[in-house]
C-alpha cells in the first residue's frame, strides 16, 4: 500500500505550484514561473496527484497555506488602501487577539488590515477559506486561484469551513485555538481585487463565504499544522446559515439567536430582522 504524503509535504507541494495570482505574481516554483499556462498546468497536475494518492481523503485536516497581506492602494475602498493582497509565507506566524473592532486589526502578526471600520478586530481576527472551495471557484471562473486569492489568512485542506457551527472551536497545531464567529460579507474591495464583474452577486448566490475566526488561545501556527475540532456547540447555526440569513434568506434571521457566540452586530441584525444591503459591484 502506498503511504500518503505528510501534511507539510503536501502543503509545500501545492503552495509551491499555486503561488502566483495572474499578473500579481510572487515568488513561484520553477514549474509555475514560465507563464500563466504553465502555472495552470502545474496546479492541475498537483491537484490531480493529490486526489489520486491512496488514502489522501483520510488525512487529518490541515493548514495548506498561511497568508499575510501588506498595505496596497485601491480605488474600491473609501480610504484608498487595502490589505486584501495576501501572500503565502512558509515560516511560523504568531496569532493573538487583535482587540475590538475599530481598534484592532488582524489576528496574525505581520498581516495588514487597513479599513478598521469594516474589517479586523476580535470577531474578524482570522479569515479562513477552504482550498476545495477555491478549486470550485477556479473551475467556474476559468482562472487559477492560488492560496490567499480571496484575501484569506488561512487556506485549509479537508475542512468544510462554511459548515462550521458558530462557536465551533478549532485547535491548530499544538496550542492555537480559534472559534468560528461570522461569515465574510462581500464588498466592493473584494470585487475590485478579483476584477470579476458582478462578483458580489455571484459570491452571494453561491453562499460559500468562508469564516471569520476569533482567537481563543494565542500561539504560533505554520503550514502543515493539523486542524482539529475540539468543541462543537449544541445548535445547528452554521457559518453558511448565518451568511444566507444576512443576505438572501432573511426569514432565517430568528434562528440565529440560539448561537451564543454570534457577534453583537450580527445578533442585533437577527433580532431586528435587518439583513445586509449588499454593495454595488459594478466595475
Amino acid at each position: 500500500m502506498r503511504r500518503s504524503p505528510s501534511n507539510a509535504a503536501m502543503a509545500v507541494a501545492i503552495v509551491g505550484a499555486c503561488s502566483s495570482f495572474s499578473s500579481r505574481s510572487i515568488i513561484v516554483s520553477a514549474a509555475c514561473s514560465a507563464s500563466l499556462a504553465a502555472e495552470t498546468s502545474a496546479c492541475a497536475a498537483i491537484m490531480q496527484h493529490r486526489n489520486n494518492v491512496a488514502g489522501y481523503r483520510l488525512i487529518m485536516p490541515f493548514l495548506l497555506s498561511v497568508n499575510l497581506g501588506a498595505e496596497s492602494p485601491t480605488e474600491y475602498s473609501r480610504i484608498g488602501m487595502t490589505g486584501i493582497d495576501k501572500r503565502p509565507v512558509t515560516g511560523p506566524v504568531e496569532v493573538r487577539a487583535p482587540g475590538p473592532k475599530g481598534v484592532g486589526g488582524s489576528g496574525l502578526v505581520g498581516d495588514r488590515v487597513c479599513d478598521l471600520r469594516h474589517h479586523g478586530g476580535d470577531d474578524q481576527a482570522v479569515y479562513a477559506y477552504a482550498r476545495e472551495d477555491l478549486d470550485a471557484w477556479s473551475a467556474q471562473l476559468g482562472r487559477p486561484l492560488p492560496c490567499g486569492a480571496f484575501g484569506e489568512n488561512l487556506t485549509t485542506m479537508g475542512v468544510d469551513v462554511t459548515a462550521a457551527l458558530i462557536g465551533e472551536r478549532w485547535q491548530i497545531g499544538g496550542h492555537v485555538v480559534l472559534e468560528a464567529a461570522v461569515p465574510r460579507i462581500p464588498c466592493r474591495t473584494f470585487a475590485g481585487w478579483l476584477d470579476e464583474r458582478g462578483w458580489v452577486k455571484t459570491f452571494t448566490t453561491r453562499a460559500v463565504p468562508g469564516a471569520y475566526l476569533r482567537v481563543v488561545e494565542a500561539g504560533v501556527i505554520q503550514v502543515g499544522d493539523p486542524v482539529t475540532v475540539v468543541h462543537r456547540p449544541d445548535h445547528d447555526v452554521t457559518v453558511g446559515m448565518v451568511f444566507r440569513a444576512l443576505t438572501t434568506e432573511p426569514r432565517l434571521l430568528p434562528r440565529l439567536l440560539v448561537a451564543d457566540a454570534l457577534p453583537d452586530e450580527a445578533r442585533q441584525r437577527a433580532r431586528h430582522g435587518m439583513p445586509f444591503e449588499l454593495a454595488s459591484d459594478t466595475l
